[in-house]
């Protein structure tokens, strides 16, 4: 899981695997899963992992998600704490769409998650730290396709997962069905 390499190689107390109430960049651009059933799927990907979290903050706050308002909040929250934005490459070469992005940079260290052989083009008007993780052909639109598809997620998410996306339909899975 990147989230575990990531939290190992930066030597950090815990990661937050932050769930968005209103995702801006997605919402009307295509399909989003509620929130409530987002946070569920990262709860069990997260259960029994050692410094991994599911961050409800965003979901509690309600409205449209922002990753500013979210570093302010865990900053009255956490007073001390050195905050990280970490994202993946396609959201590293992208986050000059973001809202409020100089506050983002301002607020935290951005972390960008470098996968091998797939070298991006980051904006030079922030200082980046990397964190190379090993390459999985997967993304979560692949993960999304496979269900509509009916092909097999053994081996990409955690059974618990799986049994979440099975039993609350999700994807266009009709409910119960197997994958």
């Amino acid at each position: 899981m990147t989230a575990v390499n990531v939290r190992h190689a930066l030597a950090l107390d815990v990661v937050l695997l932050m769930v968005a109430n209103d995702p801006w960049q997605k919402t009307g651009a295509r399909s989003v899963s509620p929130a409530a059933d987002r946070l569920a799927m990262v709860r069990a990907a997260v259960e029994g992992v050692d410094g991994l979290e599911a961050g409800t903050e965003e979901i509690d706050r309600g409205g449209v998600s922002y990753t500013a308002d979210t570093l302010a909040l865990l900053k009255v929250k956490h007073p001390g704490a050195r905050l990280f934005t970490i994202v993946g490459d396609d959201a590293a070469s992208n986050i000059n769409t973001w809202e409020r992005v100089d506050e983002v940079a301002t607020m935290s260290h951005l972390v960008v998650v470098d996968r091998p052989g797939a070298p991006v083009t980051l904006s030079t008007d922030f200082e980046w730290r990397h964190v190379e993780v090993p390459r999985l052909e997967v993304s979560s639109t692949d993960l999304r396709g496979r269900v509509t598809d009916g092909r097999p997620l053994d081996f990409l998410v955690p059974e618990k997962v799986i049994a979440i996306i099975r039993n609350r339909g999700l994807y266009g899975l009709r409910v119960g069905a197997q994958l």
